[in-house]
This record gives structure tokens, sequence and C-alpha cells, in this order.
């Protein structure tokens, strides 16, 4: 199994794809909250710098304005994002941890985008929940961004179901979970058995749901791009 994040035939050929159009066009800020990052114990869970490309090409496609992510960590998907939406956007950013947030706060607010981000610490089903409450917030949302605890990733997605707008965005990470869906159970590590499960669990069912559009795209540790139809 490659440890780094890509999944392609070899470290070397993903450093290839990261240096040739990935690191080039990396906003500078965006690389220093990456290198920030690169310290932290569990810098594994950031975004992968490819996938952090591709969201900011479905923002600007989708004309976002209005998004949700749900698991921020450090922040390089939530930078990322704020750099790439209008100035009057809004992202709703929920994160059980605001320890994590606030390593990257300090290059957010660098950015001058902070304003643009409402974080909300709180478990993300709740939080989802009070917005869905809102009526207004039906069907308002152009984008999302999931990267948070794995066994909820359907429960997230009925609930973005009513909060994206017909024809808006949600992206989902870690939809191989290190290439794990493929390997022999005995050859899979322990701590990632029950995340290979849920993760196969979420990929049958959004691969069945006939509400979106679908792409599972082998860049980072997976990364599943479903369009909301209807």
């Amino acid at each position: 199994m490659i440890t780094g994040k890509g999944l392609l035939q070899s470290d070397e050929l993903y450093q290839y794809v990261l240096e040739t159009s990935v690191y080039p066009r990396e906003p500078e800020l965006l690389k220093e909250l990456r290198d920030v990052t690169a310290s932290h114990p569990r810098a594994i869970m950031g975004t992968a710098p490819d996938a952090g490309q591709l969201m900011a090409m479905l923002l600007k496609l989708v004309n976002a304005k209005k998004t949700i992510e749900v698991g921020v960590f450090t922040g390089y998907s939530l930078l990322r994002t704020a750099l790439t939406i209008p100035d009057d956007g809004k992202i709703i950013a929920i994160d059980l941890n605001r320890d994590t947030y606030e390593i990257g706060l300090p290059i957010i607010q660098k950015a001058g985008v902070e304003h643009k981000i409402d974080f909300i610490q709180s478990e993300a089903l709740p939080a989802l929940d009070k917005l869905s409450e809102d009526h207004e917030n039906e069907g308002s949302f152009d984008f999302a961004y999931i990267d948070a605890d794995k066994v909820n990733y359907l429960n997230y997605h009925e609930r973005l179901m009513k909060l994206l707008k017909v024809g808006g965005i949600v992206a989902y990470d870690n939809t191989l979970w290190g290439g794990s869906v493929v390997m022999p159970e005995e050859s899979v590590p322990e701590w990632m058995r029950p995340g290979k499960q849920w993760t196969l669990g979420v990929n049958k069912a959004l691969a069945a749901d006939p509400r979106i559009e679908i792409s599972l795209t082998p860049l980072g540790d997976g990364f599943t791009i479903c369009r909301r139809i209807y």
C-alpha cells in the first residue's frame, strides 16, 4: 500500500503530478498552511493538495457562494474554499476540535478571508439538523465538502440532499481508504478495517442514489464528487 496521500502506481508518479501541475499553482498561503500542518502528528488528515486544486475548479464551475465544510482539521481545504468563493461568500465550517482549526487560523487571517467563515464547534449531525430547521437554508447551498467521521457519511449525505440546491455539488474525501477497499481483509491493518467497511457501504450507496450524478476520482485518498440532479 502506498503510504502517501496519493493512490497512483508509485509515490514518484504522484510526486510528478504534484510538482508539475499542483504546486506551481498553489497559492503561497496555502503552501504555508500545508507546511505548518506537516509537523502535526495527524498531518495525514489534511486534504491532499491535488484534491484541493480540483475543489477550487468545482467551486468556480458552480459559481459557489454558499458552502458547507464538515471536518476542518487545520483548515487547508477551508482556506482553499475561502480564497475561491466571492468576497461576500460564506462557509459554514463544522468541527468538534477548535484547537486544530486555530493552527491554521493565523494564516487564514493573513489571507484576509476569515470574514467568510462561520466556524461551528460541534458534532456535525446536530449542526446540520439545525441548519435544516431554517427553511431558508433548504436547497440554498452551492457546494459541500465532507472529510470527517466515515461512519456518518451517509447521514451527512441525507441532510445535504436537502441543503444543497439542485445542480449543487458535494465532495467526499477518503473514499478509497488507502486502497483498502480492494484488499483482502487479512492484508488490511486492523485500525483501517472499520473504515474499510464503512467506505464500502458509502460507495455502494452513493453509486445507487438516483438523486445524484457521481464520479469517484482516484486522487488524494479517493475523492467522490456528487452533483444533485433533483
